[in-house]
């Protein structure tokens, strides 16, 4: 026996205005996420179980991506990158919020709708080696999305689909009648993504798609995910980890912080310019080729760990591991606004800061322990 696991009703935001990354009304966004809440339930008990918790994956998050547009979405382990994609796909329903996808609010289109939606939104996983089907020759893994979504009326047609969709991700048209487990990691993520394109979609989700390969072969994959999306439009949600890589594909970046968003920006302007104590820390530790650079560099070191997401510091959860917080960051939350130049950040002090030259201070501010 279980108890309810829906939310009480002031365990999430509810869904407000519409926002996009700019802080502006949504105008013509292929995608719209908007207040965006996941919670699951913490429960015990062997025979009897009962809610006591929950974990705040994701917490009133909003952003928009353009058609033909790269949003990076970046952040330490835990804090609710993948949750975020997931809950975009529909994969984990979403406790609240709105997923704006064409027009249409994905959260209450019903079975069949959501079926034809995502036709036009799909995704690249994770694990290179779990998410294809062993038993299943490449040439059917690319060909099903097809028979499902009922697209080319013939099996020859489908079949001189994925030919080209294998020869468009750099593979050869004989390697449909071959099985996974003959593929490298790089390779079977050329796969995945000559599936994920079979259905012609404009938007697709790239879940830590290079975490799991060789450093060279990631290039190869990024390089082939830019020229796929030169030439075909699509969009991409880019979840990674690795600052680079984000950099190197992304046209905007959004950081991510115990399931909040503590800053969005323009690839370029983020890098050089970074505004929350959270993204400096992030970018200190990226290290730089240049030896002389290197050494002269100042890494921003966080105290402690990540707090669990079951029971989140209050106020700015990040103010236990800032260098720069004060009493106020304790008791008042730090909303996501528009500052200099479209760019949105979550910090009381992020001016301060950087007027300061973003030096931390030698020891945690004294306010802050009063509070």
């Amino acid at each position: 026996m279980t108890t309810s696991a829906h939310p009480p009703a002031d365990a999430a935001p509810a869904t407000g205005a519409a926002a996009n990354a700019n802080g502006a009304a949504s105008n013509g966004a292929l995608l719209d996420v908007r207040q965006l809440v996941k919670y699951f339930p913490v429960t015990r008990g062997a025979i009897i179980r009962r809610r006591v918790g929950w974990v705040r994956a994701v917490d009133d998050v909003s952003f928009s991506i353009s058609a033909g547009e790269t949003l990076g979405l970046v952040g330490e382990s835990g804090c609710g990158k993948t949750t975020t994609g997931n809950a975009v796909m529909q994969l984990e329903p979403p406790t609240s919020g709105e997923v704006v996808f064409e027009g249409r609010n994905l959260l209450k289109l019903d079975p069949s709708e959501r079926r034809k939606a995502r036709r036009r939104m799909q995704m690249i996983f994770q694990d290179p080696y779990g998410s294809l089907n062993p038993r299943m020759s490449v040439g059917k893994i690319i060909e099903e999305p097809m028979y499902v979504h009922r697209l080319h009326a013939s099996r020859k047609e489908r079949r001189d689909r994925v030919r080209e969709l294998l020869e468009l991700v750099g593979l050869s048209p004989w390697h449909a009648a071959r099985y996974p487990h003959e593929f490298s990691g790089g390779q079977r993520q050329r796969i995945a993504a000559a599936r994920s394109l079979a259905v012609e979609p404009s938007f697709i989700v790239c879940d830590e798609p290079v975490s799991a390969l060789d450093v060279s072969i990631q290039a190869q994959i990024i390089n082939l995910l830019r020229g796929l999306q030169d030439r075909l439009g699509v969009a991409y949600l880019f979840i990674a980890h690795d600052l680079k890589v984000v950099r190197h594909i992304s046209n905007r970046i959004a950081v991510m912080y115990l399931g909040k968003i503590v800053e969005l920006a323009g690839s370029d302007g983020l890098y050089d310019r970074p505004l929350h104590p959270y993204t400096r820390a992030l970018l200190s530790a990226v290290p730089v080729a240049d030896p002389e650079i290197e050494t002269r560099r100042k890494r921003i070191i966080l105290p402690g760990d990540v707090p669990s997401p079951v029971n989140p510091p209050s106020a700015c959860r990040f103010h236990p591991r800032c260098p720069w917080a004060q009493a106020r960051c304790a008791d008042e939350e730090p909303k996501l606004t528009a500052v200099d130049g479209g760019r949105q950040v979550a910090c009381h002090f992020w001016r301060e800061i950087e007027d300061s030259g973003g030096v931390p201070p030698v020891a945690p501010s004294e306010a802050l322990r009063a509070g």
